[in-house]
């Protein structure tokens, strides 16, 4: 293991030092690039009747042509490698035609013009796309630098990446946490909010999950790794929102389409301007129809499209991540502009889903504390809140290995062997399923009833509040016009009402089992006749089924859960459910900003095309105009990032 950490630290320096010259090297280049270029077409312009007076115009040439290369170097090798392919008809076909048309009729600056503002119209979409993602960076810079590798020898600093599942690392006060793990050693108060934006630290102890990105803030912890750097929930989270744009949104899709067609047509079109006037019109000149047809080259080069459209959408991708909200791909975006009906789990989603015991009530000659204890125990293996909410309140050790044949009862409860007796806890069904006798039925409030050796025993009450945001989230949704919002549970009828009153979600549905909940999701969509769309939010565990089967899929709180990171199509960092409307505002101002790039891009072109084939608008002209709508496209593109940065 010494020998471990050893190459450990040295890969970890070589890796750092690669990693953070190798962003800046491309950026610099692509800057050097376009300055030497703009320093040539600069000097060619201003001094070109001079160097067109040379001999043969040698001199002008000598100048444009490594202007020329050094700017549209990459779409001349993008247009040659398409021509290879069969793919004719694309941006870069249309500059390369055009530029090599307009060298053809010695129009020397404008074709380089033409490269050189497409060269500075990419650098600007880059620096955008760069400010979306490092904008996203910063808002996850809980990714942690080194971690603490325990060896043979000692502890070593090694980069999180070189640390492998069921290494053991050591973590001190202060310090991130670098990797998933599990506690083998020690307690401490742990600051999750930069992951949960849980603002009161929660104290882990032994055997508890800790998440790479979490804070320790007072003890020494030590943890066995249980995740890769690279399977770790900030990092896949990281992956996710920069490759969201892999998942295109619909009208992504409409616009390669549509560019499919349109630009063979631009093609066709153009080479009947050059062509066809000079045949049938006698004072026309085969030099100013070519001239004309390349302006309609230049002018229909839908550059502003192709580029301002992926980047609203990454640009809306990106300010989600900064409301920490993360969605997995662009389509998202649009799938939540047509959603009506909203289905909330209630248990951690509107409500606090942090149980607290508030009552014991024994009967049949049972004591409080023999219900607790016992009570305890048998919930010694479940992850869920209450179980959580009994073992607090019983607040001793627990010897589990007088518990045997441990079972989840989906719906009803747990069951075990303790001591060699027959124990069940859950709710009223597991009762009347297993027809144990008792009274006490409908009471207000969450209950856990306890039976052992089928005598009931008593129950124990528990209280779960709503969010101080539920309200809110619920009356938002209305205001944005969504038509239903629904609450399912499998909580009790009483419980269920009472939530569902203080909230003021339409409808709810009460003691449903987890294939209950999937069945009535299926019943909804089946209304909705594929007319709208359901968007569900749940916690990402339980109701991991439930987000995998509705059209847009919403998991909250749900960080630290693969399930939710997996399933959910729109992760929500923040335990928040107001973050549910905030998201389908997003997405909103989103479809607003791309639609308005389409419509303003279009209008624009459309209007020199006209121009240019009547001869009023040049080459100049056409150049401005193609260059201008890309700019104007790209600021605008990057407007969503900006407004919610201000929110």
């Amino acid at each position: 293991m010494g020998k471990h950490c050893c190459s450990a630290e040295k890969n970890n320096h070589s890796h750092e030092h690669n990693h953070s010259h190798e962003g800046e090297f491309n950026l610099k280049q692509e800057v050097i690039v376009t300055v030497v270029s703009s320093i040539l077409f600069i000097s060619g312009f201003v001094f070109e009747n001079q160097l067109h007076n040379t001999f043969y115009s040698v001199v002008e040439y000598l100048i444009f042509i490594p202007a020329y290369l050094f700017a549209g170097w990459n779409v001349l090798i993008s247009a040659g490698k398409n021509v290879l392919k069969g793919k004719f008809f694309d941006e870069n076909f249309l500059m390369t035609i055009a530029t090599l048309g307009a060298f053809a009729i010695h129009k020397l600056p404008e074709a380089v013009a033409v490269m050189l503002f497409f060269k500075v119209g990419e650098l600007c979409q880059d620096m955008a796309v760069d400010r979306s993602r490092n904008s996203i960076k910063t808002l996850l810079e809980i990714r942690p630098d080194y971690a603490n590798l325990l060896c043979k020898d000692g502890i070593k600093k090694v980069n999180p990446q070189q640390v492998n599942i069921g290494d053991v690392i050591i973590v001190k006060p202060g310090e991130k946490i670098p990797l998933d793990g599990e506690i083998l050693e020690g307690n401490s108060q742990i600051d999750t909010s930069a992951l949960t934006g849980e603002s009161v630290p929660r104290i882990y102890k032994k055997g508890e999950i800790v998440l790479a990105g979490m804070i320790n803030q007072t003890g020494i912890l030590t943890v066995r790794v249980t995740k890769l750097f690279a399977e770790s929930s900030i990092t896949r989270i990281l992956d996710l929102v920069e490759n969201a744009n892999s998942k295109k949104a619909p009208t992504q899709k409409f616009i390669t389409k549509f560019a499919k067609y349109y630009t063979p047509m631009v093609v066709f079109v153009s080479l009947a301007v050059a062509l066809i006037p000079p045949l049938i019109i006698s004072s026309a000149t085969h030099e100013e129809w070519v001239y004309r047809a390349l302006i309609l080259l230049v002018i229909s080069c839908p550059c502003g499209l192709v580029i301002s459209i992926p980047l609203g959408y990454f640009g809306g991708v990106a300010g989600a991540a900064k409301r920490g909200i993360l969605v997995k791909g662009a389509t998202y975006l649009d799938s939540l502009l047509q959603v009506k009906t909203v289905v909330f789990d209630k248990t951690g989603t509107l409500t606090q889903g942090v149980f607290r015991v508030t009552k014991i009530l024994p009967e049949n000659g049972f004591q409080d504390e023999e219900l607790l204890a016992l009570a305890a125990q048998i919930e010694v293996y479940s992850p869920h809140p209450i179980a959580e909410s009994i073992r607090q309140a019983y607040n001793q050790e627990i010897n589990d290995s007088n518990i045997k044949n441990y079972q989840e009862l989906a719906g009803y409860g747990v069951s075990a062997l303790i001591k060699g007796k027959s124990v069940i806890a859950g709710n009223d069904k597991l009762l009347h399923r297993e027809n144990i006798t008792h009274d006490t039925c409908n009471v207000q409030g969450t209950v856990v009833h306890l039976a052992v050796d089928s005598n009931y025993m008593g129950y124990i009450l528990i209280a779960d509040e709503v969010k101080p945001d539920a309200v809110l989230a619920i009356s938002q949704l209305k205001q944005l016009g969504i038509e239903n919002t629904i609450m399912l549970t499998g909580d009790n009828q009483a419980i269920a009402s009472k939530i569902a009153q203080e909230i003021g979600v339409d409808s709810y549905q009460a003691e449903l089992l987890p294939e209950d909940k999937l069945e009535s999701l299926e019943t909804l969509i089946n209304q909705s006749h594929g007319k709208y769309k359901i968007a569900v939010v749940g916690d990402g565990i339980n109701d991991a089924p439930m987000i995998a089967r509705a059209d847009v899929g919403i998991a909250m709180g749900g960080l630290g859960s693969d399930a939710a990171i997996e399933t959910a199509d729109i992760v929500i960092m923040k335990d928040a459910p107001s973050k549910v409307p905030e998201a389908i505002k997003i997405a909103r101002k989103t479809n607003q900003i791309v639609w308005q790039n389409i419509i303003f891009a279009l209008t624009v072109k459309s209007l020199f095309i006209i121009l240019g084939t009547f001869g009023v608008a040049n080459l100049w002209e056409a150049v401005f105009a193609d260059v201008g709508v890309a700019l104007i496209a790209i600021f605008n593109a990057t407007k969503t990032v900006k407004y919610y940065q201000k929110q």
